[in-house]
């Protein structure tokens, strides 16, 4: 099995071709798809080893299914024009093409005929497969998964699909977002089941017909998508996954769209994956599969959380670092570990203030990077000063769990807040040396830090007697 990535269009500043395959043979990844058969990323990607998905747009799919010359030129342009030297594996015919261009369902099976006669005419079939993505939406009756089935409406383009995959060798393409299925439970479906979190046994799902227990979201609709397919008499079909993720941001309805939870979900995935844990009806045999997406895509239509489902920004910065250890070579940018405490957004500033103090004096950190003059001072405000203060604390008590609180002002992330020469404990830096966290709390007999817990933002002086308390709170970080 088997991580891949997908690689949108829709940026303002897309990345060259010859960046992209730097950012993927940087980071290991060797399994991508592509949304299209752009020829100057087919190029790039030549002489790499990269295992390539390309895809036929939703838009070309009616005139490729409705012509077999059409296809044949489709193949000769994109396909055959670039094999040996770029490793060209799959072509996704359509995407969702039953839930998002139904008009195209009676012509999917044809399309798919078509592109691979053409391979089979350039002795290309063995080598590429030919397949179709669908939404998990078309399966009925998730769970349990064995009661599962795909949309009666659809059985005379799903039978000669299935057929087709079967004689062919190929694999059913499945979309599986783990996200929507929590976001449209109404709270049925609980955030750590779909996280991948570990559940008690009491909480894990049961599937009551084959006794089967599913501890995610995601192995459930695989397997729902296994017996979907033993509903329609085929059962030796394999699966791959095209597309999984999470966002790294929403808007106010989407408050669970966050980095902590991309990261979470897509660190759990990859080592769910990697280390062939396969699904509760075909244990070890794990489901190769394609994270949504490697950039975000920030003219992408819709919702904020449409725009972040990215590891990278256009710049090729990572939006979160993944927690990978035991992951393998996949994805080099692995840190595990490596977190910070920040303050929230929109923490009440009285509050932050109250925390900045006790963090800076009773807390013991040493807070002298934010004198004027010094690395850290500048934006002076209470909200960039706090961040480091808190960030400090949490480094300085080794991350123990409870210690990124601040009365619910603060919380934990994985991405970097350093800026400029301004470098926060536990950082790698800018030279790649990890700020030592353990050696940021004064000496023993030092009664106060290097700053006093006393700051005049915007002309009001905000001092506090309270004393933070630690509040001891479960922590989940992996």
């Amino acid at each position: 099995a088997f991580i891949g990535v997908n690689i949108g269009t829709d940026l303002s500043d897309m990345p060259s071709p010859t960046q992209v395959v730097a950012l993927l043979k940087a980071q290991n990844i060797r399994h991508i798809r592509l949304y299209d058969a752009d020829r100057a990323m087919l190029l790039a990607l030549a002489n790499t080893g990269i295992q390539v998905t390309i895809s036929v747009p939703n838009d070309q799919l009616l005139g490729i299914g409705q012509s077999n010359a059409t296809a044949a030129n489709w193949v000769a342009r994109h396909v055959a024009a670039h094999v040996p030297t770029t490793n060209i594996t799959a072509i996704a015919v359509g995407s969702e093409v039953l839930t998002v261009l139904p008009n195209a369902g009676p012509v999917l099976v044809s399309a798919l005929k078509f592109i691979h006669s053409a391979l089979v005419a350039a002795n290309l079939d063995d080598q590429i497969k030919v397949s179709t993505p669908h939404s998990s939406s078309i399966i009925l009756d998730s769970f349990p998964p064995s009661q599962a089935f795909f949309n009666r409406s659809w059985d005379p383009v799903m039978v000669p699909l299935l057929k087709f995959l079967q004689s062919t060798g190929s694999y059913l393409m499945l979309n599986v977002y783990p996200y929507y299925d929590y976001m449209q439970s109404n709270g049925v479906i609980p955030l750590d089941y779909a996280l991948f979190r570990p559940l008690p046994p009491n909480k894990e799902a049961v599937d009551a017909n084959t006794l089967l227990h599913y501890t995610n979201v995601f192995d459930a609709i695989v397997d729902a998508a296994y017996f979907a397919m033993s509903d329609l008499n085929f059962t030796n079909i394999p699966l791959v996954v095209l597309e999984s993720g999470w966002p790294s941001k929403g808007d106010s309805s989407e408050s669970d769209a966050t980095i902590d939870n991309a990261n979470t979900y897509n660190s759990n995935l990859i080592r769910h994956v990697l280390n062939n844990t396969g699904t509760p009806k075909h244990p070890g045999i794990a489901v190769s599969t394609y994270i949504y997406e490697l950039y975000n895509e920030d003219l992408r239509p819709g919702s904020v959380s449409e725009k972040n489902w990215g590891l990278f920004n256009a710049n090729g910065v990572p939006v979160y670092t993944l927690h990978l250890t035991g992951a393998g070579t996949v994805l080099a940018n692995d840190t595990t570990n490596q977190t910070f405490c920040v303050a929230k957004d929109g923490a009440d500033k009285k509050m932050l203030q109250a925390a900045l103090d006790w963090a800076c004096g009773p807390g013991k950190v040493d807070c002298s990077a934010l004198l004027q003059g010094q690395p850290c001072y500048e934006p002076d405000n209470v909200i960039s000063h706090s961040m480091y203060a808190f960030n400090a604390y949490y480094q300085q008590m080794a991350k123990a769990p409870g210690t990124c609180d601040f009365k619910g002002v603060a919380t934990i992330t994985t991405t970097d807040p350093s800026h400029g020469s301004c470098i926060f404990p536990g950082s790698h830096g800018r030279n790649g040396t990890i700020t030592n966290g353990t050696s940021l709390a004064p000496s023993s007999n030092t009664t106060t830090s290097g700053c006093s817990p006393k700051y005049v933002y915007g002309g009001d002086l905000v001092t506090s007697s309270v004393i933070f308390g630690v509040t001891l709170m479960t922590a989940v970080f992996l």
